[in-house]
């Protein structure tokens, strides 16, 4: 993911809601009696356009102007350019997950929203939601949790029907209860589906990190965000499982969140895919009304895991703070984070939703009607908080660089294993 690509993320778009009169100039041209303009500044879609039009009517003389970054990473290269200068940031901004460590060392670039009766609300997120935005001394919070990754395995019905495999999720999610179940279901795939141009996963690297976020409450570094990827071994058991993928030829080799793994969830050159709730939105954005039945969703091997989860934030070059925190307030609430699911199926970070008819017996008819909310929360309910660090991001990447030329051919698996050790020594520096 990336998600680093992993974004969650999304194609990229400009959503423009509500048009001031005069232009979107930017927030500091308005005078303190008139007409204010937001400025929220995402990755990929949240699902908010509706509940922006329920937000200014509220509020009348605040219009909302979103721009969505379809690259995680240019996101974030811009967003940290934008707090480290205190200029140019949106009114609002999310922070992802992998970002939280880094943008708490620049807490006082954000307004803090202890100041904005967020102990009051505290209790009401998931604890590691509350705890990412906040500093180790406890006196400082940036930024109010949107959303969680949860994790699920989406499948396509068709291709596992044309492989032989079962398709009902509940059979399909006893083929795999272990990842190496997974691999080995993966070679009865390649060998029933008789085409060279469909795998079974997608790319190593989306898996791998699904892998790795299981192992355990920390990934690159410990929490004196000392580099452990020698010592930790849920990084070798990753990169292991990953390599047993490459070896059996079940990966299509695509790049998240390239035009051509978007084109590979309408097109089936790969039959799943590790899928977070938000990720429901994309696949059927990028799959197309055609496909709709044919993608499934089942539980994901090695029992539950997460990848993704958002935080917006108000930067103090705002010049609209109080409205802005208005606005993630009511982003983050109940009534936003549930709207948020229904749009985009995106995980809310507040259990008092997950009881919730809304969530409880929500079913994705796109996914052949399956029990998202069942599925997704099941999982967020075991969710155990992952330490990233502040250099997460650039390891991450360089890992998931060597992990891709071992997919391609480029090197051996233990050169490299050898290569990645040395890029992420200096990806952490």
């Amino acid at each position: 993911m990336n998600r680093t690509q992993r974004i969650a993320a999304a194609a990229v778009s400009s959503l423009v809601v509500g048009v001031l009169a005069a232009g979107c100039g930017g927030s500091g041209d308005e005078g303190s009696d008139g007409p204010v303009t937001l400025r929220v500044n995402l990755f990929g879609q949240f699902g908010y356009k509706d509940l922006y039009k329920q937000f200014e009517a509220e509020h009348p003389g605040v219009k909302i102007v979103e721009t969505a970054e379809g690259d995680l990473g240019k996101y974030n290269t811009k967003l940290s350019q934008q707090i480290a200068a205190n200029a140019s940031a949106g009114d609002v901004v999310a922070i992802e997950e992998g970002q939280t460590v880094n943008f708490l060392q620049t807490a006082d670039k954000f307004v803090n929203l202890q100041d904005q009766g967020f102990a009051e609300i505290k209790d009401d997120y998931l604890p590691f939601v509350a705890d990412a935005t906040t500093t180790v001394d406890g006196k400082t919070t940036i930024g109010l949790g949107t959303d969680v990754g949860g994790l699920a395995m989406c499948y396509r019905r068709d291709l596992f029907e044309k492989a032989g495999l079962p398709t009902d999720r509940e059979e399909v999610a006893k083929l795999w209860p272990t990842w190496e179940d997974f691999i080995a279901t993966g070679e009865k795939f390649q060998a029933g589906i008789g085409d060279d141009k469909v795998h079974f996963v997608d790319a190593a690297t989306n898996t791998y990190n699904s892998i790795l976020m299981q192992g355990g409450d920390e990934t690159y570094f410990d929490r004196d965000n000392k580099l452990v990827v020698e010592s930790n071994p849920a990084v070798k058991n990753a990169w292991d499982l990953a390599n047993q993928m490459i070896e059996a030829k079940l990966t299509a080799k695509l790049v998240a969140f390239s035009d051509e793994w978007n084109a590979g969830f309408k097109n089936g050159s790969f039959a799943t895919v590790a899928c977070p709730a938000w990720m429901t939105g994309y696949i059927k954005g990028q799959a197309g009304d055609a496909l709709a039945g044919k993608w499934d969703i089942a539980t994901v091997p090695g029992g539950g895991g997460n990848w993704g989860g958002s935080w917006l934030a108000v930067p103090k070059s705002s010049k609209h703070q109080k409205e802005a925190v208005e606005l993630i307030q009511f982003l983050s609430g109940k009534t936003g984070q549930l709207g948020a699911f229904k749009s985009e199926g995106r995980l809310p970070s507040l259990p008092a939703l997950y009881d919730t008819p809304e969530l409880k017996d929500a079913k994705n008819p796109y996914f052949n009607d399956a029990p998202t909310g069942q599925l997704f929360v099941a999982g967020a309910k075991n969710l155990k908080p992952v330490y990233l660090g502040a250099k997460n991001v650039p390891v991450r990447d360089a890992f998931e660089n060597v992990l891709r030329s071992v997919e391609n051919g480029q090197r051996s698996e233990g050169d490299g294993w050898k290569e990645a050790v040395k890029a992420a020594q200096k990806a952490a520096k």
